[in-house]
């Protein structure tokens, strides 16, 4: 299959926008007294069942080398999504998505820390401005230096989603990313059913399973199948540069349906936030030397 690079990049902005959305429903979900662990059993589950019905032929021929890879991979991706949705019972769903994206920020410093590859110097800028964009974002400037343990637990999971990045790019590069994203549906619906029995189970009694189940189930088929199956087909045809940028779009349109929805009021703190977030993510991801002048 060949597709043009316009195309591939549509499907991108359209992982994008899916993402975004997904920040609404997993919000519904948490607000219908559904626990991080229980979304996530039943989302993980219903990615791996639809990921099977289409991958099979590649799952079936999974080695011992894929199948550890994809464990390492799927734990980190059940941590970040846990800790994500745990936070967003606590916080709106436009912090959640920018928080979220300070990912591409951590990325560097991890590759620093584990494989003692220096940040590029563009790394401390981005660093600065995505800490300035977060204090306007969660009000410190205003209120002090205190974090809402909702915004916390989002930056933890981000930093989780960073960790999966850079061990995507180091370790997992030569397995098949049809089997990488069963693995993340199946260990993502495994320890989360887990967490929820272990830790969740008296809660079952409160929950709106009307209003909470078929937001789940929109996010198992939507946000992780068809978005995760979007990018990782139009990345193959499409530059990373434009793909990174165009992916990085998810935490605008996560804040964009969260306000034009009513979960959360307009504010001039909100744009100054998100701007600046925006301003570091795109310093993280331009390559700046293709606009020096050629001497």
């Amino acid at each position: 299959m060949q597709i043009s690079k316009g195309r591939a990049n549509l499907m991108l902005l359209m992982a994008a926008m899916i993402w975004g959305a997904g920040y609404i429903f997993s919000k519904m979900a948490t607000n219908a007294n559904m626990q991080a662990g229980l979304i996530n059993a039943i989302r993980g589950f219903i990615y791996a069942g639809i990921a099977f019905l289409f991958f099979h032929k590649a799952i079936l021929k999974m080695t011992k080398v894929d199948l550890r890879l994809g464990l390492v991979a799927g734990f980190i991706n059940f941590l970040g999504y846990q800790f994500q949705t745990w936070g967003l019972r606590f916080t709106t769903p436009s912090n959640n998505a920018f928080l979220t994206a300070v990912y591409v920020v951590i990325v560097p410093i991890i590759i620093w820390l584990m494989y003692k590859r220096r940040p590029e110097r563009k790394s401390y800028l981005a660093i600065i401005i995505a800490i300035i964009g977060m204090g306007f974002l969660t009000n410190i400037l205003a209120n002090g230096f205190t974090l809402h343990i909702g915004d916390l637990l989002t930056l933890i999971s981000a930093f989780f989603y960073a960790l999966q990045i850079v061990y995507f790019g180091m370790r997992a590069t030569n397995t098949s990313p049809f089997v990488l994203s069963f693995m993340m549906g199946i260990t993502q619906g495994g320890f989360g059913l887990i967490w929820t029995l272990l830790f969740e189970h008296a809660s079952y009694g409160a929950i709106n399973w009307q209003a909470g189940l078929w937001p789940v189930i929109v996010l198992g088929i939507v946000s992780s199948f068809g978005a995760q199956t979007l990018q990782i087909v139009g990345q193959r045809f499409t530059d990373p540069t434009p793909a990174g940028l165009i992916l990085m779009t998810e935490s605008m349109f996560g804040s964009i349906f969260s306000v034009v929805l009513g979960f959360e009021p307009f504010t001039v703190h909100l744009l100054l936030g998100g701007i600046l977030i925006i301003i570091a993510i795109l310093i993280m991801q331009l390559d700046f030397s293709r606009f020096q002048s050629v001497k």
